[in-house]
């Protein structure tokens, strides 16, 4: 591995521990090429739902896990904001066990000056909070969307393909899908200027991005389920969104396939 990156402030969201669509060895190896001053979770860190179902647990979730509390022991201000996946923690927030901070959002202050919301984004997506019902449903589906992705994405290796998120392309072709994701970055954006944040860093959605919506900053972590994205601060205050497979593969050049997915 080259020298690990001095950054001032990680963002990873949906990691998902404790499920199989879970890239664990993607993200711990993404945690070791990193040294950060802060490290936000930004909510559905550990999958509670999918827990309750069914015990999923292979070694590498407990890699992920053991990186997170060297960071910590290490220096790194850890927080972790919960989300929906993990609302199990909402009753314990806010909270300080051992060097990670639990809460539910927190506001962060750039190297720039710019003040920003830092919140899963649960609450602003309308089903999750009122229609319970339809969003267990469509985390089923989603996750049998997963594991076709897994078959599909097992055949492309076979060719000599990279990875391509079927599920990531199923979701975004669907009218009602993209017309949801731009209603919640709306949500996002008029709380933002509600309450006079310069921008917000949030998840929820597994769709990474970064744009301007107005005069609002909106970025999404995006996940380590189907893109694999985190969101950095470097030490001039840039901000910017990481793809890590890409980024790996330019670290590693003579690297040719990405890791094996869970199965």
């Amino acid at each position: 591995m080259p020298p690990k990156k001095q950054v001032r402030t990680l963002w990873i969201s949906d990691t998902h521990l404790g499920s199989k669509g879970c890239q664990a060895e993607l993200l711990a190896e993404f945690l070791k090429s990193y040294e950060c001053q802060q490290l936000y979770l930004v909510g559905d860190i550990i999958d509670g739902w999918r827990m309750r179902k069914h015990l999923y647990w292979p070694q590498s979730h407990s890699n992920v896990l053991r990186r997170l509390l060297t960071l910590a022991k290490r220096g790194t201000r850890v927080v972790y904001i919960t989300g929906n996946h993990d609302e199990f923690l909402r009753r314990y927030s806010p909270l300080l066990f051992g060097n990670i901070e639990l809460a539910d959002e927190a506001q962060y202050t750039s190297a720039t000056g710019e003040r920003w919301l830092i919140t899963h984004g649960d609450l602003f997506d309308v089903i999750t909070r009122y229609h319970r019902w339809i969003a267990f449903l469509g985390d089923s589906a989603y996750e049998t969307s997963l594991v076709l992705n897994r078959w599909f994405n097992a055949l492309r290796r076979r060719l000599g393909w990279g990875y391509w998120s079927l599920s990531a392309y199923l979701k975004h072709r669907v009218k009602k899908a993209v017309s949801f994701i731009s209603d919640y970055e709306e949500a996002l954006a008029h709380e933002c200027r509600r309450r006079g944040f310069h921008g917000v860093i949030c998840g929820h959605i597994h769709h990474a991005e970064m744009r301007k919506i107005g005069e609002v900053r909106y970025l999404n972590c995006g996940d380590w389920v189907e893109s694999c994205t985190a969101m950095v601060e470097e030490l001039d205050g840039t901000l910017r969104l990481i793809h890590w497979r890409e980024e790996r593969l330019r670290q590693q050049p003579d690297q040719q396939q990405p890791l094996a997915l869970a199965s």
